[in-house]
């Protein structure tokens, strides 16, 4: 009997951020995107949501030491290439998750989530200044869409022009490079990727689709993915532009509400 040898395991991404039953953002969106590019997703769950297309119905965040627990239990056995962020929802887990990235010397994507799709809040008030000093320096790329840059910052985008400021207000946070989602703007979906130095522009057409759920932890997660097949970040988050704008143009209807982008969307 000839026995085949183990094939050679994907780059690996570990997601650390909270759990969407509705199966179109959070952990699940993370897992979906790393599955659609090539990579093996693994997780640690620092919340749990009862969340439909509606929005976000209540919300229970799980213990520091279980958050600890669970990342020790996949980075020291499995070990990871790269990591991405979402909800963290208070201050303890932001602390907790950042000093568990500072001792990790791999990419780190932070999507600093502080609200869902719906208008619902993931974040403390008091957790902010934790994601300010504590969460954002250990970040390769951070990913704030425009309503968690004033969050952040108080820097509040207009419009196109704003951009460039309002990532020089997240870089003075730490991040190596800041993504600044303008995808609510009017006209074309633009985002603006710099380390203060190099600027990348990134356009895409805007869909006529208000399915969108889980479009920002569907793009992290896929810069997250690039930056652990060794891409460079320019590479990394051009490649998951392209990703997410072709599942934001296959979003579909689900429940009553806003249905989620296509994770699959390649595949059909």
């Amino acid at each position: 009997m000839t026995v085949k040898p183990a094939a050679q395991a994907p780059p690996r991404v570990l997601t650390v951020a909270g759990s969407d039953s509705g199966g179109g953002a959070g952990i699940q969106a993370d897992l979906k995107t790393m599955l659609a590019l090539g990579v093996h997703g693994m997780s640690v769950i620092t919340a749990v949501t009862a969340q439909n297309s509606l929005g976000v119905q209540d919300a229970w965040e799980l213990p520091a030491e279980a958050v600890r627990a669970q990342y020790r239990s996949v980075a020291d056995d499995i070990g990871v290439d790269a990591v991405k962020t979402g909800m963290l929802a208070s201050a303890e887990l932001v602390e907790a998750v950042a000093e568990l990235l500072s001792a990790t010397d791999v990419p780190v994507v932070v999507d600093p989530v502080g609200v869902s799709k719906h208008g619902d809040p993931l974040l403390a008030e008091s957790a902010l200044e934790s994601v300010r000093g504590k969460l954002l320096p250990t970040a390769t790329v951070a990913t704030p869409n425009m309503d968690e840059v004033a969050q952040l910052t108080g820097c509040r985008v207009a419009d196109e022009s704003d951009l460039r400021r309002a990532a020089g207000a997240v870089l003075d946070l730490g991040p190596r490079w800041a993504l600044i989602k303008g995808g609510h703007l009017a006209g074309d979906a633009v985002d603006l990727l710099t380390d203060g130095r190099d600027e990348h522009w990134l356009r895409a057409p805007r869909h006529d689709n208000r399915h969108t759920h889980g479009t920002g932890c569907t793009l992290a997660s896929a810069v997250a993915a690039g930056l652990a097949k060794g891409l460079t970040v320019p590479e990394a988050v051009h490649a998951a532009k392209e990703y997410v704008t072709g599942a934001i143009a296959a979003g579909y209807a689900l429940g009553g509400g806003i249905g989620p982008v296509d994770h699959g969307w390649r595949f059909r």
